[in-house]
């Protein structure tokens, strides 16, 4: 999928590692990143969400939203914004459903 500036992102809700639903719409009016990776805890994946992690700081003075989503569980979650500090939500998307949506699952 493709989207182009100014049309709206399909929504969807999905849990966080906390088990709270987040809804894309919610955020609607602000500038959101949202990321689609794999696997927690795989290099290049891990590198990905370190980077936003880093310049977090410019994102929250652009009032910019970051969401990450991966099939990963719960438990998964939570491990992995630990061990790296993430200071943003990791989404879990079972099955890879709004991934598939958004053209992200797969090869």
């Amino acid at each position: 999928m493709t989207l182009n500036l100014g049309e709206l992102a399909p929504d969807f809700v999905l849990p966080d590692s906390d088990g709270n639903p987040v809804r894309l719409s919610d955020f609607r009016g602000k500038p959101v990143v949202l990321y689609f990776y794999p696997r927690d805890n795989t290099p290049g994946c891990t590198k990905e969400a370190c980077g936003f992690r880093d310049n977090y700081g410019e994102y929250q003075e652009k009032n910019i939203i970051v969401l990450g989503v991966s099939t990963d569980n719960q438990v998964a979650h939570r491990k992995f914004i630990s061990k790296y500090q993430l200071p943003f939500p990791l989404l879990v998307d079972e099955g890879g459903k709004v991934a598939t949506e958004y053209g992200s699952y797969g090869l």
